[in-house]
């Protein structure tokens, strides 16, 4: 919303700079984006009249002129403009006048100078030249009633201000000088002006057949006939110069008369040449298979959705929108029908922006116009086409004024208690009531509690904290106090079995991790890819269409990641992303945190390709495999052991993988991408992933104090031949049974598994596998005797469990 700083203070003019009034809109919610000048500054200039014009003795392009200044002597000025001619009026930079940089970015000083041998005591100006515009086919020529030697920047109000005002949606009745004079006189005090509406007596008892067909588009439907106009008709300066210090361009007097009504008092009408209507009108919804040829010059194919007016041929405009070509008014226009009406803001809404555009009228009627002003503007709109293009032929109609279908405006309640509590400030009844008088809310009141009536021209009040909000805008939100809330505190102290996730971030970037963040939307192609899932979460709107799904994994994220740094030459990938993830569950109820219905659990991830290590002369290189990346996730999870056991998933390689297993608890999968996504996501290399549940990681064991013993330890190597679907891991497991539940094998210390064999003395479905264990007592020196006891149950144990035999 843009407008000149005097036109407001026609209407509303309170005791403070522009600087300060600025402040005080933007303090209020309404954000004053920008303050810039109408002009840039420059002095000196009058308006001048040129009284005789001669040629130049010695030069055929210029002219020496005779000008009057009224300051008692004529200056002798010599031009070169081709319409400079006597009786002239032209601003006159007089000597000494500084005058706007040019190209060098200086400021222009005229002084006295000779041109050609003739003495020039001045200069007259173009508009270029005092840049108000970029116009220079010649002087700017000003209106002949102009008065000789006023000062121009005060003819012509160059001192004036623009004032562009960035609206919230919900700030419509915000979108005119008077809404925000109405602003203003209530923040300041200062008397509100408004423009006086004076009923124009009809001469005619002519009226165009209107009905109103759908009454749930247009509520109130007003017209009026009026006819021999002269639409050649000059605009005014004053009002050309507030409709382009407002953003608009002037075209004739009748389209500039709409416009400047609009931008005055926020109503968008429409002026109809009367001679192309075809009968009577019809405001209706569109029908399938119409169409109407624009005012903008765009034809638009309509249909139920959309509401229309129609005469008994064709479309002539889109409702609240845009006028039609059809019956757009011309130069030659004599008979016009007038036209302002109340669009129900929910038929208006979304429907410029199907045709890729946006009007101002449809700007104000999606968010709502007064719905009780419409014949008070119509008689505005009419009295100044009366001024300005009236002849003595012009008649002019009754105001025909249809209401079908205005809007309920239900009371509105609000708790002074509860004010006081959402703004911080100890608010009284005698305070919300004087706001509410400033605002011009209509009220009843009981102590305590307000019941308030939104006024026509107020869509943006519909519940309480919509008054609260008014409370706290014209209480002024600087004057809240600043104070930090007072509650209760204790000094908790964090439970040392649960670490942040901040710290594992900060382990995962010692072991050399990089983290990512991504979005939560993803392709539905990579659910079913990556997670195996066909019915993932859809978003109802989604933001792009490759973001259409929420995703129940982070693997597919960090495979785009890799996919996108390796198309940018990276040979080396360490990332990792902690985020939560999203799965239907219809056991899931209802929380704080928790959505019935969902499973939103966070997850750690992280993806490992090429090379080990940066190339370096100390060690040869190599590509990262799925033990490297084991390592990275049981140096995360130490001193808790992980155990592992094959699986398939849909993510990664067959016989590269596995879940990962705490205790008996599954919490997660790690492995080698699977060779269908290395090929389909046209990686080179096949990347290492892992994703394990981030509570599972969160939690550790609390230390537990065990003796040092000052004993020698003992090693013993022990070679089991087992068969080949038997898993090492499973012996593993037999041995930890024993040391936990045999006596004599409770000196056993660690076991690590440091061979596999398979072939010659063995059959084609055994293998050998090869585990050294660390023996040591805390109170004796063991002997053999002991350490035999203890692997001969560790033997006798796994034959009988997994039918293991000593490797001969």
């Amino acid at each position: 919303m843009q407008f000149s700083e005097n036109w407001l203070r026609t209407m509303v003019n309170p005791n403070m700079t522009s600087d300060e009034l600025s402040h005080l809109l933007t303090m209020s919610g309404l954000e004053v984006e920008e303050v810039e000048p109408v002009a840039p500054p420059f002095t000196n200039v009058v308006v001048g009249e040129v009284l005789e014009v001669s040629k130049h003795p010695d030069a055929d392009r210029l002219n020496v002129c005779r000008v009057n200044v009224h300051t008692g002597t004529i200056l002798n000025i010599v031009c070169g403009a081709p319409n400079v001619r006597a009786g002239l009026k032209v601003p006159c930079a007089m000597v000494g006048a500084v005058l706007p940089p040019g190209a060098d970015g200086k400021p222009f000083e005229i002084k006295v100078g000779k041109l050609r041998g003739v003495e020039s005591q001045g200069m007259l100006c173009s508009a270029r030249e005092l840049k108000l515009s970029d116009e220079h086919g010649g002087l700017l020529e000003l209106p002949d009633d102009a008065p000789v030697g006023q000062n121009f920047r005060d003819y012509l109000q160059l001192n004036d201000l623009k004032f562009t005002i960035k609206l919230t949606p919900n700030k419509a009745d915000c979108l005119s000088v008077l809404g925000v004079a109405r602003e203003v006189s209530a923040l300041t005090g200062a008397p509100l002006k408004s423009p006086v509406f004076q009923p124009v007596a009809f001469t005619l008892d002519e009226k165009l057949p209107v009905r109103i067909s759908a009454p749930d588009l247009c509520g109130r439907f007003a017209g009026r006939v009026i006819r021999g106009l002269n639409a050649r008709a000059a605009t005014p300066q004053w009002m050309k110069q507030r409709l382009e210090r407002s953003g608009q361009r002037p075209i004739s007097a009748l389209v500039d008369i709409s416009n400047y009504v609009m931008l005055e008092l926020g109503r968008p009408s429409h002026v109809f040449d009367l001679d192309k209507i075809h009968g009577g009108l019809d405001v209706r919804w569109g029908k399938q298979g119409e169409s109407l040829k624009l005012l903008n010059g765009n034809t638009v194919e309509v249909d139920e959705w959309v509401g229309v007016i129609a005469d008994d041929k064709q479309l002539e405009s889109l409702a609240g929108i845009m006028g039609g070509d059809a019956t757009a008014v011309s130069l030659d226009t004599t008979n016009i029908y007038l036209e302002a009406a109340f669009w129900f803001p929910q038929a208006i809404q979304g429907r410029a922006r199907r045709y890729n555009f946006s009007t101002d009228a449809a700007h104000r009627f999606e968010r709502g116009v007064d719905f009780a002003t419409v014949v008070d503007h119509i008689e505005r709109i009419t009295a100044l086409l009366i001024e300005i293009c009236g002849t003595a032929q012009t008649g002019i109609g009754p105001i025909d004024d249809q209401v079908v279908n205005l809007p309920q405006r239900a009371a509105v309640s609000l708790r002074t208690a509860r004010a006081a509590k959402v703004i911080g400030v100890a608010i009284t009844d005698d305070m919300v009531a004087d706001i509410f008088k400033r605002l011009g809310l209509q009220f009843s009141q009981q102590p305590g509690l307000f019941s308030v009536t939104p006024p026509s021209y107020r869509f943006d009040i519909e519940i309480e904290e919509d008054l609260i909000e008014e409370v706290a805008r014209v209480y002024g939100f600087e004057n809240i106090p600043a104070l930090p809330p007072v509650a209760a505190s204790a000094m908790r102290i964090a439970p040392e079995n649960t670490r942040s996730l901040f710290a594992i971030r900060r382990q995962l970037a010692d072991l050399d991790y990089q983290e990512v963040v991504n979005f939560s939307f993803v392709e539905a192609a990579w659910e079913a890819d990556f997670a195996g899932n066909d019915d993932p979460i859809r978003l109802l709107n989604p933001i792009a269409s490759q973001m259409s799904v929420m995703r129940s994994s982070l693997l597919a994220g960090l495979v785009a990641n890799a996919r996108y740094n390796i198309n940018r030459k990276a040979g080396r990938i360490r990332v990792f992303e902690i985020g939560g993830v999203f799965a239907k569950n219809p056991a899931a109820l209802d929380g704080e945190l928790s959505v019935a219905g969902f499973d939103q659990p966070k997850k750690v991830a992280a993806l490992a390709y090429g090379p080990v290590l940066e190339e370096q002369w100390g060690q040869a290189s190599r590509n990262i495999d799925f033990f490297d990346l084991k390592a990275d996730l049981e140096a995360l999870f130490a001193p808790r052991a992980l155990r592992f056991a094959r699986i398939e998933h849909p993510a990664l390689h067959p016989g590269r993988s596995a879940q990962v297993l705490l205790g008996e608890q599954v919490i997660g999968v790690i492995g080698e991408l699977h060779p269908r996504w290395q090929q389909k996501y046209d990686l080179p290399l096949a990347p290492v992933l892992f994703e394990v549940d981030a509570h599972a990681l969160q939690q550790r064991d609390l230390p537990s104090y065990l003796d040092i013993s000052k004993f020698p330890a003992v090693s013993r190597d022990l070679a089991l031949v087992v068969k080949q679907p038997i898993a090492a891991q499973q012996l593993l497991d037999v041995f930890a049974a024993e040391q936990r539940d045999n006596a004599a094998c409770a000196i056993i210390q660690a076991i690590v598994l440091f061979d596999e064999y398979q072939g010659k003395g063995l059959e084609t479905d055994e293998k050998s596998l090869a585990f050294r264990f660390t023996l040591q007592d805390t109170q004796n020196t063991l002997q053999d005797d002991k350490v035999d006891v203890a692997m001969s149950a560790l033997v006798t144990a796994a034959s009988a469990k997994l039918g293991a035999r000593l490797r001969a």
